[in-house]
């Protein structure tokens, strides 16, 4: 059996290294508004926003966008979509750890 493991088998939409923070910021919270992830993750405005929304249109977060004391209030949270996919993601991440630790125990 070849349990290799491919490119392909990386998600894309996940890899970023923002949209992993952001993705991994919701999973361990289940809402968080725009600023508490722009502070939390030390990104801008237009960085988070672009970021996202891309994660929104792979499914992957919903964005809500209300008014708090008259004053826009965005927050996202993962959707089932987004939560299993960065499970399948995390597991990927340690099939190739795995892989790796097997093949340092080999060469010693």
């Amino acid at each position: 059996m070849n349990d290799s493991i491919k490119p392909d088998d990386i998600d894309p939409v996940i890899h970023e290294r923002v949209r992993l923070a952001i993705v991994s910021a919701l999973a361990v919270a289940p809402e968080m508004s725009f600023n508490e992830l722009k502070s939390t993750l030390g990104l801008s405005d237009g960085n988070l926003s672009a970021h996202a929304t891309s994660l929104q249109q792979a499914g992957y977060i919903e964005i809500a966008k209300t008014f708090k004391a008259r004053r826009p209030h965005t927050t996202m949270r993962l959707t089932p979509a987004g939560q299993q996919a960065f499970r399948r993601y995390i597991e990927t991440l340690r099939k190739i750890i795995n892989k790796g630790d097997e093949a340092v125990d080999e060469q010693r």
